[in-house]
């Protein structure tokens, strides 16, 4: 890589393009059939800040890693037979972030920024109007439940993350994490309960039969020391981990890889994994030994759902995606997605299409280009070898619009990055305004589905639509018996 490839003698001949044309032709064909079969399981896969510049990014680094040029790569879900955009936009914003999304994607309504699980009534930062029942909305998780699904969550960031929250937490702020988490003049409020004690004391969260993330710090309090070594951030002395195995003596909490891989499925039917005391680590830099990857995760979830005849609904998040594309770390934020990847085809290879919905989406894009007319094979990560700037400086493919790094000589003029730029988790890309850290960005994001009714999810759909296709799809809640 790094140098751009010559154009490959067979695609001078016309032939070579007709024969890949019709290839497509006879694809779409085959797949032109509808799926209407109920349903009986769900897996919603979120890439938390997977843009479409992300997709294709990482498209072609997943060809240029196998020694192709990369552009006429495809990642396995791109494949899907159906596929769509989704507007993410919330009540109040045009950019959203991953509190708003998480609430339209799993609880079918839009509401404010920050918020999660509660109507655009609730104001900023109000535990009276959050803790208000009038206000709460329930979830897809609520719904598979009544219908007697297994149910659960794996994320790579926090169990107490704003997008896994959207399943069971009602607040007015996606930061209130713990009681710790909550401001001193929301308390004066009145009693708010935080994250962490609704996802273990009130349903659908008490009910969930798999979580699996990071975060163990907020379940327990300064006075204890995690499995991973670190204090406790709780304030209030609640220790529930321990409130989890006492509800739950039929269920195993496990803080490693090697637990989850040796778990007895046929003896276990909760599991409860915690794998780091905030998030876990990227997946370039985490512990194998410690961290199981997104891929190992799910295989554990799927083969526990197994046991259940009436199926299960399952939410998974590749969260660090969004991490790496903020720190403007394209090849961490690629080599997430690549994860993100093959925990889709082990649910692929777990699942009957016949009966298993899989939609594939995300909740926010982020600003990053891919621009600047570079040869065909030049390295994804690496700087555009056809074009330079107005002063004859050579810049990178991949650039964001907002981020901590401009590269500026004392003259405010482009540093040449050649001899700089490095191919691993250490280097910042360039952006143009200068950020502690990059942002979210308000265009569409793609959906992605195969399975049963997948062909709901197509054109440009709103994102609170999401959540009421799949109940479509399994005839939960509202739409029961509706495809019978």
């Amino acid at each position: 890589m790094g140098k751009n490839k010559p154009t490959l003698e067979r695609e001078k001949d016309p032939e070579y393009w007709y024969s890949s044309a019709k290839r497509e032709v006879n694809k779409l064909f085959e797949e032109s059939f509808y799926n209407y079969n109920k349903a009986k399981n769900i897996i919603f896969f979120i890439g938390d800040g997977m843009a479409l510049n992300t997709l294709t990014a990482t498209r072609i680094r997943k060809g240029q890693l196998k020694g192709n040029p990369g552009e006429e790569e495809s990642l396995s879900f791109q494949k899907f037979p159906h596929t769509g955009l989704i507007k993410t936009y919330c009540t109040n914003s045009q950019v959203p972030d991953s509190a708003c999304t998480a609430t339209a994607y799993l609880c079918g309504i839009k509401t404010s920024i920050t918020s999660i699980g509660v109507t655009a009534n609730v104001a900023p930062n109000n535990c009276t109007m959050s803790m208000d029942p009038a206000n709460h909305v329930e979830s897809i998780a609520d719904w598979a439940q009544r219908a007697g699904k297994s149910t659960g969550f794996i994320t790579t960031t926090s169990l107490t993350h704003a997008s896994p929250s959207g399943l069971y937490a009602k607040v007015a702020s996606r930061f209130w994490e713990c009681d710790a988490d909550i401001p001193r003049d929301v308390h004066r409020q009145g009693y708010c309960m935080d994250m962490a004690q609704q996802l273990i004391k009130q349903k659908p969260g008490s009910n969930f039969d798999i979580m699996m993330g990071g975060g163990m710090g907020k379940f327990l309090p300064r006075t204890m020391k995690d499995a991973h070594g670190n204090p406790g951030e709780r304030l209030d002395g609640l220790d529930l981990l321990q409130l989890w195995k006492e509800l739950h003596p039929e269920g195993t909490l496990v803080t490693n890889r090697d637990d989850l891989l040796n778990i007895n499925i046929t003896q276990v039917t909760k599991i409860m994994g915690i794998f780091a005391s905030k998030l876990m680590n990227f997946h370039a830099l985490a512990n194998p030994v410690k961290e199981p990857t997104l891929a190992e995760m799910i295989e554990a979830a799927l083969k526990s759902f197994r046991y259940n005849d009436k199926g299960y609904f399952l939410f998974v998040e590749g969260g660090l995606i969004d991490y790496a594309n903020h720190f403007n770390k394209p090849f961490v934020a690629l080599d997430e997605t690549l994860e993100f990847e093959k925990a889709i085809d082990v649910a692929l290879s777990l699942t009957n299409p016949e009966e298993t919905l899989i939609v594939v989406s995300s909740d926010h894009s982020h600003p990053m280009t891919i621009a600047g007319y570079p040869g065909r094979g030049t390295d994804i990560l690496g700087l555009n070898q056809h074009d330079v700037d107005s002063n004859g400086v050579k810049y990178t493919t991949l650039t964001y619009a907002v981020g901590p790094q401009q590269y500026l000589d004392e003259n405010g003029q482009r540093v040449n990055l050649e001899g700089i730029i490095k191919e691993d988790a250490s280097f910042t890309h360039p952006s143009q305004i200068p950020s502690s850290i990059g942002t979210h960005a308000g265009d569409d994001v793609g959906i992605f589905a195969t399975g049963p009714h997948a062909h709901l999810f197509r054109g440009v759909m709103e994102q609170h639509t999401i959540p009421h296709l799949m109940a479509y799809a399994a005839e939960l809640d509202k739409f029961m018996n509706t495809n019978s």
